[in-house]
């Protein structure tokens, strides 16, 4: 990403809905652990475009605002009538539905270590596919890797 597209897209503390109608592409870095390990706090940063008409789909990472006030980016695992229902990859309880009109943006990029991968990268989508579909086993998955972990440390 070039250092003007860099300043411009740049969020400081404008109101998110403000940002994205101010930018139309804002950058943030999200926070918590709810996207590992697709975003790890304090390295990865999301390059964000406001969602305007589009219709965001399964498998693509939605900016929306709670009904709290609390500022979520998570994945759509499933698309109703009545709204989206959204999951975090580090997450099992889908959350929803989330109002069409509670979606600020769509993920467009993320910024690892400086290098920028659009989300619309094939490998990116294949492995968000598969991740989304290994949903119900997911805390086998996380139990076995939290196993493997501690005995990689004993050794």
């Amino acid at each position: 990403m070039d250092k003007e597209m860099d300043e411009k897209i740049k969020v400081g503390q404008l109101k998110m809905e403000d940002a994205l109608a101010k930018h139309d592409t804002i950058m943030i870095e999200p926070k918590g652990y709810s996207m590992y390990p697709l975003f790890v706090p304090g390295r990865d940063k999301a390059v964000i475009t406001a969602i305007g008409q589009r219709k965001g789909k399964r498998g693509d990472v939605l900016l929306f605002r709670r009904d709290d006030g609390l500022l979520v980016l998570h994945r759509v695992c499933r698309v109703k009538p009545d709204g989206y229902y959204m999951l975090g990859d580090n997450q099992e309880k889908v959350e929803g539905p989330i109002a069409k009109e509670h979606v600020l943006g769509i993920l467009v990029q993320i910024i690892r270590k400086g290098r920028p991968v659009s989300a619309r990268n094939v490998l990116y989508r294949f492995c968000a596919a598969v991740w989304l579909f290994l949903r119900p086993v997911r805390p086998l998955i996380k139990k076995t890797v939290a196993k493997v972990k501690k005995i990689s440390k004993r050794t």
